[in-house]
């Protein structure tokens, strides 16, 4: 049997007896109030330590992994890419364009951003706004990149086109064969004139061969004249070369072009004869730039040898008579 307890009441001067069903009442109370706020604190760490979560969280953060794999992976690609494209543009600037004359592209124009204010703020609304801003940066960079080599190389192209035509239309051969020679009779510079025993400026290169020896244009070009209306030319053929260069082939026998008529280097445009002021059946050839003679001899790198270069300088630079 419990023991019976009482408590002295001083209002009363009287023992009265212990209520022990409200004290226990209050220690049950005490004691759930505590146990529900201690497991609240529990779930709360839990909650926060990522241990607790629910399949549709745990599903969300395997998503979110493998979304950042993929990030690395991607990130690690353009990375390569840019190390590519780096090396290519390095060699556009410091070989193609170098090569073809053009000024280099500099880097700041080729790396340069894209303008617009807040242009990604439309990417600050999810979660890895960061991680979207900064690959859609890298991306927009490796296209404006890809945008100006391409554009560089359209430009190397339309050279490299236009210098290959400009090496076609150059009078680059001898406009006479080897085969087909007696000699080299005169060069360019001060000759006696076969006339008037005078010394005057001889303005091209003379190359005696028989009559109707066939006579080869130098460089591709258009027919601009096939007449014999300038003096002491007699039957000549004239080629315009483009860009400024000009081609004559004088004292002809006869004409194998007309005038407008296109030609490649190579074609038979006509042959030797000895029309106009002329001593002996050769062919007068000259070499025109922009109006101004020059010397042919420097325009035979297509067709002779170094030796028989050398051999046709050495000849060149006689000072002996000219055959018009």
């Amino acid at each position: 049997m419990a023991k019976i307890k009482y408590y002295y009441d001083p209002e009363t001067l009287s023992f009265k007896q212990i209520n022990n069903h409200k004290r226990r009442l209050k220690y049950l109370l005490f004691f759930f109030l505590s146990s529900f706020l201690f497991a609240l604190l529990i779930i709360l760490i839990l909650y926060n330590v990522n241990i607790m979560q629910t399949p549709k969280e745990l599903s969300m953060r395997r998503e979110l992994k493998e979304y950042e794999t993929q990030y690395a992976i991607l990130n690690k690609k353009m990375k390569q890419m840019e190390t590519v494209l780096d090396n290519i543009a390095d060699r556009d600037n410091n070989l193609y364009r170098t090569y073809f004359e053009m000024s280099p592209i500099p880097n700041e124009q080729r790396k340069s951003g894209f303008g617009g204010v807040n242009r990604y703020e439309y990417l600050e609304k999810f979660t890895n706004s960061e991680l979207l801003i900064d690959m859609t940066k890298h991306l927009e960079s490796l296209q404006k990149q890809l945008a100006v080599q391409s554009q560089s190389l359209d430009d190397i192209a339309s050279l490299a086109k236009e210098k290959e035509k400009l090496l076609q239309s150059l009078p680059a051969i001898q406009p006479v064969q080897n085969k087909d020679l007696k000699r080299m009779a005169s060069g360019y510079g001060f000759r006696t004139d076969p006339f008037t025993k005078v010394k005057k400026f001889h303005y091209g290169m003379d190359f005696s061969a028989p009559s109707g020896t066939p006579v080869y244009a130098t460089g591709d070009g258009v027919v601009s004249r096939a007449d014999s209306n300038s003096s002491g030319y007699g039957e000549h053929i004239r080629v315009d070369h483009g860009y400024g260069y000009e081609t004559i082939y004088a004292h002809l026998s006869q004409y194998n072009v007309r005038p407008g008529q296109k030609v490649k280097r190579g074609d038979v445009i006509g042959y030797v004869g000895s029309t106009g002021r002329s001593e002996a059946p050769h062919l007068h050839y000259e070499v025109k730039k922009n109006g101004e003679h020059l010397n042919p001899i420097n325009f035979y790198y297509g067709s002779l040898s170094s030796e028989e270069y050398a051999e046709m300088l050495k000849q060149s630079s006689q000072g002996n008579q000219s055959l018009d």
